[in-house]
């Protein structure tokens, strides 16, 4: 399973974008899951990023921030010059992206949404996020990450 692709794997390699998979067993359910996955990889946490689905004035923006702390909703709609900021539901999240919930990529979604990631991403080399499929992440530098999704980059995490 670790060796098939997903739309996020197949669009770095259509782009030819340096990159790394990296299988894990972590179940998607498990109370601080982003933690684990970072442990389980053997990086600090601060370099794994979660991708959140939120409405933002009523359209879908997804907000890409570390594990180690929580989306500052208010920081998000003011990013994208919004006014509120709410989780999208899950079924939403979904069928926008394409990707189940606790597999949901910031790249390769099959709509593509507005994206903000995170600031402090652009503090490390590389980061992870999701391939695209629960237990697997992707390994790629921030600047790929931002310009592969258009995104913009802002202080959207609270510790």
């Amino acid at each position: 399973m670790a060796g098939q692709g997903t739309p996020a794997t197949a669009l770095l390699a259509k782009r030819k974008i340096m990159h790394s998979t990296h299988p894990y067993d972590v179940s998607p359910d498990a109370p601080n899951y982003g933690a684990l996955v970072a442990a389980a990889l053997g990086v600090p946490p601060d370099r794994v990023f979660k991708s959140l689905v939120t409405e933002v004035d009523g359209g879908l923006t997804v907000a890409v921030v570390p594990v180690t702390g929580e989306l500052d909703l208010k920081a998000l709609a003011a990013a994208v010059g919004g006014k509120r900021a709410t989780m999208a539901d899950r079924s939403v999240a979904e069928r926008a992206t394409g990707y189940v919930r606790g597999g949901i990529s910031p790249l390769g979604q099959r709509k593509r949404l507005p994206t903000v990631v995170d600031a402090s991403a652009l503090d490390h080399p590389t980061v992870y996020v999701s391939a695209g499929r629960r237990g697997l992440q992707l390994q790629l530098a921030p600047t790929d990450l931002v310009a592969l999704t258009d995104a913009v980059t802002a202080p959207i995490a609270a510790d």
